[in-house]
């Protein structure tokens, strides 16, 4: 059974309504957050225009702001936006989807304002605004709004979508748009796309002098960035409505050579049922096999050749991928489809293979990453002269996903780390090294005799005898230990 003095709903309720009250007015001191919090549940209580109101209030003085938001702000920001955004979703939904939904255009459209002045570097903020088009999906079905007047709306956004915070908005709204709504938002794209270039802001270029070459210039990023905005719109917008020869025809040849393009492409003819179409479509892609850059295509060349029947051709080109590449969605690819038991033994073979391939750092980043931690310390101490100390983030990481099993594979790759700085004369990296010293003394420490490696009072005495001058890490050293 709970303590009564456990933090819940039940125990509170006994502190009763006046008692509650004063201590919510205590915790709200200092706190605007809370303070807001407060003013919206009393204005619930009111009405849901209240609710609308206190909510319109806070995004007009968000939008207002010109204060700079750094890092260390940004989560207080986040928190205030999802605050509104739930508000919106949930409270004011529930009573008025109408005007939930006028209030949430009114939510994104302080995005602006705020990406002008924030530090958003990890995305959280963009996700608020993510979740928010996916709230207005909801709240626009519940509204039921004339489907052109809501493409209307769209088409304003997405001419405002400087920051990207609109770009998933077609997909979301695409059910509330319907045939008509779609439609209709083509045809308001494609007017834009016949505006003349002679009709658009900063395009009197005829009379435009030596002194008018920066804005010429910025005029034509502006019709560059138009050009894309169509583009895409039209692009998800036949995605939308499943036309398929609608999102080829957007493309021109340029972009057909394109892997990733050519990979949609081909994707899309593949759901349409025309296989053979979609061979010829990824077959006019410029690439070259095992490149990063041309992944997607190469999944999708194995999804067309399924869709033919060839399989058994789709099958050696997984595995020859993989050969090239080390990439385990090929290898997971190739697994799937083998029968019970082979696929055991194939695993095997294939990591046997990447134990063996030229580059080890790749084949060390597929033994780590499938995993085969055996496999990835059994490479670290057969190839330990391979490794290149200058990949800082990578072996740092390698170390510490082999410490805890592995700790000789792990005191391997801090050493590779210590021996490029050292030889390097690195002085920016020594407090770095040193650290990686005093964190192989401690894997060391565990080891003890159950290793073939030198010991760690043999390591630091080499290191000595070679960068005895470096006084620098010496000293660095000292304050790690």
């Amino acid at each position: 059974m709970a303590s009564k003095t456990t933090l819940n709903a039940k125990n509170l309720e006994t502190l009763g309504v006046e008692r509650l009250a004063a201590l919510l007015i205590d915790i709200s001191r200092g706190s605007a957050a809370n303070k807001r919090l407060l003013r919206i549940e009393l204005a619930g209580m009111q009405s849901g225009e209240e609710v609308a109101r206190e909510v319109t209030k806070r995004l007009t003085s968000i939008d207002r702001s010109k204060s700079k938001v750094g890092w260390r702000r940004v989560k207080a920001l986040k928190n205030d936006l999802d605050t509104q955004r739930r508000v919106i979703a949930e409270t004011i939904a529930g009573s008025n989807a109408d005007e939930a939904l006028e209030v949430m255009w009114r939510f994104m459209g302080v995005a602006r304002s705020v990406f002008s002045r924030c530090a958003d570097a990890n995305g959280t903020i963009m996700a608020i605004f993510r979740l928010a088009c996916a709230d207005l999906s909801v709240i626009a079905k519940a509204a039921e709004r004339n489907p052109r007047r809501l493409a209307d709306r769209v088409f304003s956004a997405l001419q405002d979508n400087e920051y990207g915070q609109y770009d998933t908005l077609i997909e979301a709204l695409a059910p509330s748009l319907g045939v008509k709504g779609l439609d209709h938002l083509r045809f308001l794209f494609l007017e834009w796309s016949k505006l003349a270039e002679s009709n658009l802001p900063g395009a009197d270029r005829a009379t435009a002098g030596p002194s008018d070459a920066r804005a010429s210039y910025e005029d034509i990023l502006n019709l560059r960035k138009r050009d894309r905005t169509i583009r895409t719109a039209l692009e998800q917008i036949a995605n939308a409505q499943g036309d398929v020869d609608a999102f080829i025809a957007l493309q021109d040849a340029q972009a057909k050579s394109e892997p990733v393009v050519a990979a949609q492409i081909a994707r899309k003819l593949v759901d349409a049922g025309r296989p053979d179409e979609a061979l010829d479509a990824i077959n006019k892609a410029n690439h070259t096999v095992g490149h990063p850059d041309t992944f997607e295509w190469e999944v999708a060349y194995t999804e067309v050749l399924e869709a033919l029947g060839r399989k058994e051709e789709a099958q050696e080109f997984r595995w020859h991928s993989f050969e090239r590449t080390l990439s385990a969605d090929h290898l997971r690819a190739f697994l799937k489809r083998l029968p019970d038991f082979d696929d055991m033994e194939a695993e095997e073979k294939a990591l046997a293979y990447g134990y063996q391939y030229p580059d080890v750092h790749r084949a060390l980043a597929f033994l780590l990453s499938w995993p085969s931690l055996d496999h990835a310390a059994k490479l670290v101490i057969s190839r330990a002269t391979e490794f290149d100390g200058d990949r800082y983030e990578f072996l740092t990481s390698a170390a510490e996903v082999l410490r805890e099993n592995h700790p000789s594979a792990s005191v391997i790759m801090l050493r590779a780390l210590i021996d490029f700085v050292l030889d390097r004369a690195r002085t920016a990296r020594y407090k770095h090294a040193a650290r990686h010293l005093a964190e192989a003394k401690r894997l060391g420490a565990e080891i003890g005799d159950r290793t073939f490696i030198d010991s760690h009072e043999d390591y630091v005495a080499k290191l000595r005898s070679s960068h005895q001058s470096k006084t620098k890490f010496w000293k660095n050293s000292i304050q790690e230990h």
